[in-house]
């Protein structure tokens, strides 16, 4: 078997490297100084550079200005953007138009594809639920009227959208009367629409969705059985690769620092402690990203195995809440009071990594899903 990743895949990531050489962590906005939201909005001068780069469209076909390249060239790309904390809504725009190009109608996706694989459009999702703790699916009610192409009316409120004040669309998982899950395509400035402003960890500004009798038209509802749960999946995925980013990058941080501080005379590098807890996180990260190709791939190559997609997705969830979490953690210690100071990035890489941990819930929820489909399925 080859795991080696494709020209295309490698050509991605490297474009992305190139993209982010220029963003210093540093100067990301900091969560410690500021009270309230960070920033007005995302990076929209990267977000340029990245539609330049073609790295907007990665997964939409040709037709649309895409290179039609799979979940793992994503993730790649994601990986590099937590590398250095890029303040831009790639995971959520990039899944969304995924999801529009494989479930959406064909007047759909000629109005947004190629639009946002330029950057014009940005698309976000409504993935939290009502509470963070609920499917998201089970939020929002959406009924059709009468007629095959009448109006939805959408009802009920969508908690921590991310980039909800900047993107011009969210994408919305709704639940009929019959228990079938629809995705609505909901404009941000739309009558029944409504914003409430929330922060994350990071102190970026999320957005609580409010949707009253919202409207929305045949052409923006998805009604199409498995495209939430595969558009959840991906975004999920894209999650565990910013994690795993974000941890290469935090480790290589703590390694840097222990090398050049001495103690007794010596780095304290060279001390078994310091050199065990580092060893445990680089086993974490290791685990980390093998369960993230095995999932990304999982998604580009659709069902076929014995086990579900969501399985593996389930396993890489597992690794990176608990072991983005450890990495940071031991960074912090092995920093010591250094960790904190605010003139130096890894207080951000903390606090981002600490909405990546909340956005992929607990360890143990994703090993009793697992126990579930495991139970479900037989592997013999």
């Amino acid at each position: 078997m080859d795991f080696t990743f494709s020209e295309e895949q490698q050509a991605a990531a490297e474009a992305a490297r190139g993209v982010f050489a220029d963003v210093a962590p540093d100067a990301v906005p900091s969560p410690a100084l500021t009270t309230g939201a960070v920033a007005d909005e995302f990076d929209r001068a990267l977000w340029a550079r990245l539609a330049d780069a073609d790295l907007l469209s990665l997964l939409s076909a040709e037709e649309y200005g895409g290179a039609g390249l799979d979940a793992v060239a994503l993730c790649l790309v994601l990986r590099e953007s937590a590398k250095v904390l890029a303040r831009v809504p790639l995971l959520e725009s990039s899944a969304a138009m995924a999801a529009v190009q494989t479930y959406g109608g064909p007047e759909l996706r000629a109005e947004l594809l190629a639009r946002a694989g330029r950057g014009e459009v940005v698309l976000t999702v409504a993935a939290s639920g009502r509470t963070g703790h609920d499917p998201a699916e089970r939020a929002v009610t959406a009924r059709q009227e009468e007629g095959e192409r009448a109006d939805w009316i959408l009802d009920g409120v969508q908690t921590a959208v991310p980039w909800a004040y900047d993107a011009d669309y969210v994408v919305v998982p709704a639940h009929t009367a019959a228990d079938r899950t629809v995705l609505a395509l909901v404009p941000r400035v739309h009558d029944g629409v409504a914003l409430g402003e929330q922060f994350s960890t990071s102190g970026e500004r999320l957005g609580e969705l409010r949707l009253e009798s919202a409207r929305i038209a045949a052409r923006d509802v998805i009604d199409v059985e498995g495209a939430w749960e595969w558009l959840r999946d991906l975004l999920t995925t894209g999650t565990c690769a910013l994690a795993l980013g974000l941890g290469e990058r935090v480790l290589r941080m703590s390694s840097e620092y222990t090398s050049k501080r001495e103690q007794f005379g010596f780095p304290v590098a060279t001390f078994q402690a310091v050199a065990v807890q580092a060893a445990d996180r680089y086993i974490d990260l290791r685990a980390m990203e093998v369960t993230l190709w095995q999932a990304a791939w999982r998604i580009g190559a659709g069902a076929g195995d014995t086990l579900p997609v969501a399985g593996d997705v389930a396993v890489a969830k597992i690794w990176a809440s608990e072991g983005v979490r450890r990495v940071v953690q031991t960074a912090q210690h092995l920093h010591g009071g250094f960790g904190a100071d605010v003139d130096y990035p890894l207080h951000r890489y903390h606090a981002w990594a600490k909405h990546l941990e909340l956005s992929l819930g607990p360890a143990a929820a994703h090993e009793e899903a697992l126990g579930d489909l495991l139970a479900a399925h037989s592997l013999g």
